[in-house]
């Protein structure tokens, strides 16, 4: 199924509701970065992800070096950012 690509607006939108969020590549993905305690609270951030990356089927990149997990958000089908990506943003968001 196609998707369709975010436009200029809805990054500006997206950003503003999710202020932690940075631009990055161009405006075809967002980034955040999140500092824990320690690596237990860092896996355990990692896998509550997880579970609503598979029950979104939509996947984050992510990188995780003990207590600092960085995540990215972009859908390649739309080859940028969509509505995918603002909905995960959001429930991630909610985590912390």
């Amino acid at each position: 199924m196609a998707v369709s690509e975010l436009d200029e607006n809805d990054r500006k939108a997206l950003l503003q509701d999710h202020p932690e969020w940075e631009l990055i590549n161009d405006g075809k993905a967002i980034r955040r970065t999140f500092q824990f305690d320690d690596f237990s609270q860092a896996w355990g951030f990692m896998s509550r992800v997880a579970l609503i990356a598979e029950a979104q089927e939509h996947h984050p990149e992510w990188f995780n070096v003990y207590a600092k997990v960085e995540i990215t958000l972009t859908t390649h089908d739309a080859d940028g950012l969509s509505v995918r990506d603002a909905t995960m943003a959001r429930a991630i968001d909610r985590l912390v």
